[in-house]
């Protein structure tokens, strides 16, 4: 099995990208592609196919500007047919190191309290809970978990 990380070409490559976060997200979780554009985000190709994808904000979380150093993990997602085979370790896996190439000494990322398989994926890199929002997310109403992982400086 052949896995690569290829930067997705906007806005070339905005459809497919807001049909792979259709296929993996409920709908009151979807970006709208304004969203998209001010992401920098990558295909996780297998095989030549698109398996998933991940989305990096650098400009703020939900509280305003980031913290300097800080990388923000806006979206992360895998297609149901390639989950439960190690892809979304795998994605994480090259998100730290992603972070940790290019200088960052913090990552944060939001999921919903719901979504354990996301918190014990974040939670075996080392992610831990840094704050609760009550009402991040509206259908179904849900608690949103803050995460972050603190880098090491090289």
């Amino acid at each position: 099995m052949n896995v690569e990380f290829r930067k997705v070409d906007l806005p070339k490559d905005l459809r497919a990208l807001v049909r792979m976060d259709h296929k993996i997200f409920p709908k009151a979780d979807w970006f709208p592609p304004s969203y998209w554009k001010c992401c920098e985000s990558y295909w996780l190709l297998v095989d030549g196919k698109r398996a998933g994808c991940c989305a990096f904000d650098l400009r703020e979380d939900d509280r305003g500007p980031l913290p300097h150093g800080s990388l923000y993990i806006a979206s992360t997602g895998i297609l149901p047919s390639f989950q439960g085979c190690g892809m979304g370790r795998l994605m994480k896996a090259w998100q730290i190191a992603y972070a940790r190439r290019n200088g960052f000494t913090r990552i944060l990322t939001t999921t919903r309290r719901r979504n354990r398989p996301m918190i014990a994926l974040n939670k075996a890199f080392g992610f831990r809970v840094a704050r609760k929002i009550a009402g991040f997310y509206a259908d179904p109403p849900d608690t949103a978990l803050v995460m972050e992982l603190r880098l090491r400086k090289s």
